[in-house]
């Protein structure tokens, strides 16, 4: 495969003589303090899901530090962050080369190597990062099988071994598996001037070409004193909204069971939320199943009356049948 120039020169000459000029002329801006944070790239060998998952005492540290594109890989690229790690070595990839073969290549060039840390693994599950001689202690790296774990400006030097340690032994899906991750870390000490914010991305394991769907996960929580706490609160949103999702899909297919198995599954999760049961209970009056849809209709309306006004356009649009009967029947729900 042909590269495109930049690549190839990275490769065989290094024009990389400067990793931030490099970012400079792709308009992407370079901290000036240390990104100091844990983070795990991971691969799912099953699904074939790709993830990032992170948390600093730094500022929206989900802007900066992961990268992930599916069927190609995923980048962590932390401490004295060069963004361009990030896209560069997605394209490395993306044109074959390893995620060990475009991490090296990068590095290669980069003559601020010594005060980075980067990981890499690509879609086939090869990984390696890097740990510069003048990050910020304690920092470390583990490399494993489908995965790796790493961290600078630590509390000690027990994070890392907690990350991968967790990461191995939980069971789920991959999101799952890197949360615990970056719990395990938090636990151990974590890092040493606290806590701020948290990222995760998780991408599928066949590209579809239409990246928004690729992405299952792509959460971030910007400031906060518990952003661990929060990502997860996010997380299990997202799992109810993904069962949302299909669940409509589902309806499309005139598979209504399967639909309302999805819409059963997203509301579990997140019982509290008068979205995911109004529209359980709009697909449930789509089906012809009116008495069913009632008492979701009445339990979101006690919520908020706001769904009640609401309904009667529905009707409107066609999302629900045009039948005033029908609507003063729902309706009286709200009563």
């Amino acid at each position: 495969m042909r590269l495109p120039g930049l690549l190839l020169l990275i490769l065989v000459i290094a024009p990389l003589s400067k990793a931030q000029q490099t970012a400079k002329n792709q308009n992407v801006e370079i901290p000036r303090r240390p990104v100091h944070t844990f983070s795990i790239v991971a691969r799912d060998p099953v699904t074939g899901e790709l993830g990032v998952a992170v948390q600093s005492h730094w500022f929206s540290v989900g802007s900066i530090v992961p990268w992930a594109e599916a069927g190609v890989g995923a980048i962590a690229t932390q401490s004295f962050v060069d963004p361009s790690y990030g896209k560069l070595g997605l394209e490395l990839m993306r044109a074959g080369k390893t995620g060990p073969e475009a991490l090296k290549a990068l590095l290669a060039g980069d003559e601020g190597r010594d005060v980075r840390q980067v990981a890499m693994i690509d879609a086939h599950g090869h990984v390696n990062a890097w740990t510069g001689k003048n990050d910020i202690p304690a920092a470390g790296q583990i490399v494993g099988r489908n995965y790796s774990v790493q961290a600078n400006l630590m509390m000690n030097e027990k994070i890392w071994p907690a990350m991968a340690q967790a990461f191995e032994k939980t069971k789920g899906d991959l999101a799952e598996r890197m949360l615990a991750a970056l719990d395990a870390a938090q636990a151990a000490g974590g890092d040493i001037r606290g806590r701020q914010s948290a990222a995760i991305v998780v991408v599928t394991g066949k590209p579809t070409g239409q990246a928004w769907k690729d992405r299952t996960f792509d959460l971030r929580v910007d400031d906060s004193t518990e952003p661990l706490k929060e990502l997860r609160r996010l997380v299990t949103l997202q799992r109810a909204y993904n069962h949302m999702n299909a669940g409509d899909l589902a309806v499309e297919k005139k598979d209504n069971e399967g639909a309302l198995r999805e819409y059963g599954a997203a509301e579990k999760l997140v019982p509290e939320s008068a979205e995911m049961i109004y529209w359980h209970a709009v697909a449930l009056v789509n089906m012809g199943r009116v008495g069913e849809s009632l008492s979701l209709f009445r339990k979101v309306f006690a919520m908020d009356p706001n769904w009640a006004t609401l309904t009667p356009r529905l009707a409107k649009v066609g999302l629900l049948p045009d039948d005033a009967k029908l609507i003063e029947r729902i309706l009286t729900a709200a009563k």
